[in-house]
């Protein structure tokens, strides 16, 4: 495949995405950065959010998981889908009802500044590390497939993504992102699709042979009851409920999507709308990882070491070039959907909840551009940073630990919602850190407890339980005090 031809495609993709931004910018105003003035179709909306929620990390890896963990990771596809209902059901028209821009605007309205700013703050940290986490690895490819045949070196090819993502998102924020989400998941997925319709047509299957292969092959096994590992069922499945909620429900990210919708209803169908196609899409997912393995072994291909590289590998070097442009396309595409909402969201974030614009002052333009800027700069060095590291594990564990701060989240918006006690606002901080504190200590000390014990998906219920119970103390103490 022409080094050249990728170049010419990726150029002309970037420049569609940017033509959108122009497009949408031309009848912008100051509040249309934050909720696209609450006029995004929710159909698109919700096809959209299905890129953003499957970024390149997923892109590359869920084809991969089926090689050890099969089609497990459904049990927890189907956890997200009870998750998704409570949203549409409860979040959503709580966050209508108060008129929030930044979700977080409903910690102070129910307990007080110390809570709202620890729950932006939160935000801010695990988004920046997950939006640097996820660019890294798709950085890495990208600068193979694309940018190392012309010389560039890995910093330079950081730099001109973060660019590109800054220069179609700094205009009108989530009213450009609606549109360009959309469009970059239908390149995702068409990547999966023709890979699939390309395994097919080489092993020369039709339809009823290749269900009836998938059928038959162990790799589709959906649920696992037996074990300690993190794939049984009861931790993927209930994990998949609190993950949904946290990190969709309680994401500045995800949500500010759906608050850009105009109304209650038509932010409840995109949710409803995205779940029948988050199911559909990750069974095509699932359903393309098995047939690379049976493609691979079929054809007798050198086996490959690490799973994340089992559809790149297939993609560019075994399959046609049409299938290996798309793949390229696709990658960027999930990449990029998840890094221009991340970056739009966090503008937000820091802008509403901490500068006070549209919230007690109108958007200072030039100030919001530097806002975007530092953040686009902040996101450069922190993977630039994960590349000097140079260390799998410590940069897997620098994710997670970002990861531990939506347990508090959950905890402080679930005893806020379901209880009407009132807290000491000032301790909020300190119950959220001894909360992961004592999550971290679960997760690295219940393996030595439980021999073959896996921590896996249960640490965001574990983590937003304890912070419910010392809210709960802590709402005890508050009530005889005063």
């Amino acid at each position: 495949m022409s080094h050249y031809l990728i170049l010419g495609i990726l150029l002309t993709y970037f420049g569609v995405l940017i033509l959108i931004a122009w497009i949408t910018g031309k009848t912008s105003d100051s509040t249309s950065f934050y909720t696209g003035n609450k006029k995004s179709p929710w159909f698109l909306v919700a096809f959209g959010m299905i890129g953003a929620s499957l970024s390149g990390v997923t892109f590359l890896s869920i084809p991969g998981w089926v090689g050890s963990t099969h089609f497990g990771y459904m049990q927890t596809v189907l956890g997200y889908m009870v998750g998704y209902l409570v949203i549409a059901q409860v979040l959503i028209p709580l966050y209508y009802k108060q008129n929030l821009t930044s979700i977080y605007t409903y910690l102070q309205n129910r307990f007080g500044i110390v809570s709202y700013k620890t729950g932006a703050a939160y935000f801010l940290l695990s988004r920046i590390v997950g939006a640097s986490f996820r660019l890294f690895l798709v950085a890495g490819v990208l600068h193979t497939v694309v940018f190392a045949p012309f010389h560039v070196p890995y910093w330079g090819a950081v730099a001109i993504t973060i660019l590109l993502i800054f220069t179609y998102t700094a205009k009108s924020g989530i009213k450009t992102v609606v549109y360009t989400d959309a469009l970059q998941t239908f390149f995702l997925v068409a990547a999966v699709v023709l890979t699939i319709i390309f395994i097919i047509q080489k092993l020369d299957w039709t339809i009823v042979e290749t269900c009836a292969n998938l059928a038959a092959d162990p790799n589709t096994q959906v649920f696992h009851f037996e074990g300690n590992g993190s794939n049984v069922f009861w931790k993927q499945f209930l994990g998949g409920i609190f993950i949904a909620l946290a990190m969709t429900g309680l994401d500045q990210d995800m949500m500010q999507k759906n608050l850009s919708i105009k109304n209650v209803s038509g932010a409840q169908k995109n949710i409803y709308i995205q779940m029948a196609m988050f199911l559909v899409v990750n069974i095509i997912f699932l359903s393309l990882g098995a047939l690379l393995y049976q493609y691979a072994d079929i054809l007798g291909l050198e086996p490959i070491t690490k799973s994340d590289q089992l559809f790149t590998t297939i993609a560019t070097k075994h399959a046609t070039p049409l299938v290996g442009v798309f793949f390229v396309i696709g990658l960027v595409a999930a990449a990029y959907s998840s890094a221009d909402s991340a970056l739009t969201a966090l503008t937000t974030s820091f802008c509403v909840d901490f500068l006070g614009f549209e919230r007690n002052k109108p958007t200072n333009r030039t100030t919001r551009r530097w806002v975007h800027i530092g953040f686009a700069v902040v996101l450069f060095f922190t993977i630039l940073l994960f590349d000097a590291l140079n260390n799998d594990a410590v940069i897997k564990e620098l994710f997670r630990a970002a990861g531990f701060t939506y347990g508090p989240l959950l905890g402080l918006f679930a005893f806020g919602i379901l209880t009407t006690k009132n807290i000491n606002d000032k301790s909020v901080l300190l119950i959220t850190l001894l909360s992961i504190g004592l999550t971290a200590s679960y997760f690295y000390g219940m393996p030595f407890v439980i021999k073959g014990f896996e921590p896996g998906f249960e640490l965001i219920i574990i983590n937003g339980g304890i912070t419910f119970v010392l809210l709960w103390v802590n709402s005890l103490f508050y009530t005889k005090k005063n």
